[in-house]
């Protein structure tokens, strides 16, 4: 096990760094990501988008890059940075602005460099045809891309209408979840099925990330505040239609926080897909005042796996026993699994003291170290 602080908050002229993200490109080089954020951390504040490389399959770490700046688009956040590895060596990244507009870029560099921003937005107002998001956010975490050769990521939206930020600001709530997928490479996207709704049973699901599973179907694991405190799990034939009704995993807690997934690329014994997921496996709220906009503690980082298709969770380890909150994995060459994830707590939940990357094997993990 090594960790490694990669941002730190109150430094660089940011107050904090949250929401990361990681991915290995094709070429084995790994990308990690964070908002980086200033005024007092918020999500609505003037974030940014930076970068740091690996080469090294996460060992050691070239500086800091800036990738988006959000003074480039003027009032409001660069938010959601969601990276893709594609099968010809390309990484394509999707982001947001000011919850409203989504771009795209592209580097054929390993992430060294990164095309010009192209706006996607009027790719994905046909959701407006079922519901009148004024919101709309990617992921966040790292999309997939399918056997098939698809780009796919979820998305969540919201009409804007609760009041959580305050009278001048657009709410996160209710919200919504679908995808959205490209079959181009990214030249051009398109809108799935929404698939998850705040419907009563089900309330404000929103941040997600989607697997591929062993017979090409693909699975959601979605974020909600369900009075159940269970991750929801959805499954699709292709990734974009033909949903299932969005069930509760009794093994899998919802503290109300992000939560991430990841399909390894080296199989088991059988052939068979390994899964590894990862959140904040808490429902105790000792912490945080009950005033805090919280359900309860993010502490408890914890990293499960499955080898049957997500359907059990039979091995579990505690990665971050104190506040841990957001987190993204990735598979280094090596075959070492890496979680970067928000760790420590400052002025409150939601002030991460820093992002930081754990470098695993896959044996500590199953406790056969």
């Amino acid at each position: 096990m090594q960790k490694t602080e990669l941002f730190t908050a109150r430094t660089e002229g940011y107050f904090n760094y949250r929401v990361p993200g990681i991915l290995c490109t094709t070429n084995g080089v790994i990308l990690a990501t964070v908002e980086a954020r200033t005024g007092t951390g918020s999500d609505w504040d003037g974030n940014d988008i930076l970068l740091r490389r690996s080469l090294d399959g996460g060992l050691s770490w070239q500086p800091t890059q800036l990738i988006v700046s959000h003074q480039t688009y003027g009032p409001g956040p660069v938010s959601n940075f969601v990276l893709f590895a594609d099968s010809d060596g390309r990484v394509h990244a999707l982001y947001c602005h000011n919850y409203a507009r989504v771009f795209y870029l592209a580097s054929g560099n390993d992430g060294a460099t990164f095309s010009p921003p192209v706006e996607i937005t009027d790719s994905l107002t046909a959701f407006r045809a079922e519901y009148p998001w004024c919101v709309i956010a990617t992921g966040p975490g790292h999309g997939i891309q399918l056997r098939n050769g698809l780009l796919l990521v979820p998305v969540w939206m919201s009409d804007g209408s609760g009041t959580e930020f305050g009278a001048s600001k657009l709410g996160h709530r209710p919200s919504e979840v679908a995808t959205i997928f490209s079959d181009d490479g990214g030249a051009s996207w398109q809108c799935g099925e929404i698939f998850v709704h705040s419907d009563g049973r089900i309330i404000n699901p929103s941040e997600a990330l989607a697997v591929e599973l062993d017979d090409g179907r693909v699975l959601c694991n979605i974020r909600s505040e369900s009075p159940q405190h269970r991750r929801l799990v959805a499954v699709s034939p292709d990734g974009a239609q033909g949903w299932n009704e969005p069930a509760f995993d009794d093994a899998l807690l919802e503290p109300v926080c992000m939560g991430s997934l990841l399909r390894l690329r080296q199989p088991n014994g059988e052939g068979r897909g390994v899964y590894v997921f990862a959140n904040p496996d808490n429902l105790e709220k000792d912490l945080t005042p009950p005033k805090w906009a919280v359900a309860y503690d993010r502490k408890r980082l914890t990293v499960k796996m499955s080898r049957d298709d997500c359907a059990t969770w039979s091995v579990s380890r505690v990665l971050e026993e104190g506040p841990s909150g957001y987190s993204d994995l990735a598979e280094a060459p090596d075959g070492s699994v890496l979680c970067v994830y928000e760790r420590g707590m400052l002025s409150r939940m939601t002030d991460a003291a820093s992002v930081t990357v754990a470098r695993f094997a896959r044996a500590w993990l199953s406790a056969e170290a």
